[in-house]
């Protein structure tokens, strides 16, 4: 005989998973397996509220708890003679653990790195306990690993979740995303300026004066021709010319440079 369970929302459904293994594959079958799933839910909603305020939802929790669920219905065989909590629980709840150990994690961290963390973690505890320091040397004695494991360990304690960019600094004076470095859009602008160099190098003093105050002082050719004396046709054409010269200095320094 199966054994009992020892939880009010475990419901009796021995029989019904008797009749589910004599039934043919088809709508029946599909049926009587999810009224099972259905009477079970609430056991794994309760198994789900286990792991809340640990960074998910207890909505998600209980959908994984679920597919835990249904999974375990699907391996369930009532021929054994274990009662069907028993069975179930364990696939329930190492169903959520997979989410947390593989979903979770804000960063990518490999499986090994994650054992060393739950071992480095547990043993701080243990230490902590005793009246000692947990130096990476002393974790290392007390779990069998080398420092450098340990200290891997030690990194991946705070992979898990990430701060919001809101949190405030170790001054305090500024939040995190005060701090971060932005895309300077001049950055794009940098091999440009460097091929133009050597062109505008070689030009006159006067058309440099006209680019000048072109480009950089932002007047326009007739107020330049005024400031110079000179024809607003003169100075177009000093714009254009040395454009041209820069341009054909600007290529052939970069053909001259390799894997340019």
């Amino acid at each position: 005989m199966a054994e009992e369970s020892r939880y009010a929302d475990d419901p009796d459904t021995e029989a019904d998973f008797r009749r589910l293994v004599e039934l043919r594959d088809g709508p029946g079958k599909t049926r009587l397996r999810g009224q099972i799933i259905c009477a079970w839910l609430p056991m794994a909603h309760r198994l789900a509220a286990r792991y809340r305020n640990r960074g998910e939802t207890l909505e998600d929790l209980r959908q994984v708890a679920a597919i835990g669920l249904v999974n375990a219905v699907d391996r369930y065989d009532p021929a054994i003679g274990r009662a069907f909590a028993p069975f179930a629980v364990p696939t329930i709840t190492g169903e959520i653990k997979r989410h947390f150990r593989d979903r979770m994690w804000s960063v990518h961290v490999p499986r090994r790195v994650q054992n060393l963390r739950n071992v480095v973690r547990l043993a701080r505890s243990e230490l902590a306990a005793m009246g000692i320091a947990p130096s990476p040397a002393r974790i290392a004695e007390h779990t069998g690993l080398t420092e450098d494991e340990v200290r891997q360990g030690s990194e991946a304690l705070h992979g898990f979740s990430a701060l919001s960019i809101d949190a405030e600094t170790v001054s305090g004076d500024l939040l995190l995303g005060d701090r971060l470095g932005s895309l300077d859009d001049a950055l794009d602008l940098v091999l440009d300026r460097e091929a133009a160099k050597p062109g505008i190098r070689r030009l006159a003093e006067r058309e440099r004066r006209v680019l000048y105050l072109r480009f950089f002082a932002g007047m326009t050719q007739s107020a330049i021709a005024t400031e110079l004396g000179l024809s607003q046709m003169h100075v177009s054409r000093l714009i254009t010319e040395s454009c041209r010269r820069i341009r054909e200095s600007a290529t052939r320094e970069r053909t001259s440079v390799p894997g340019l």
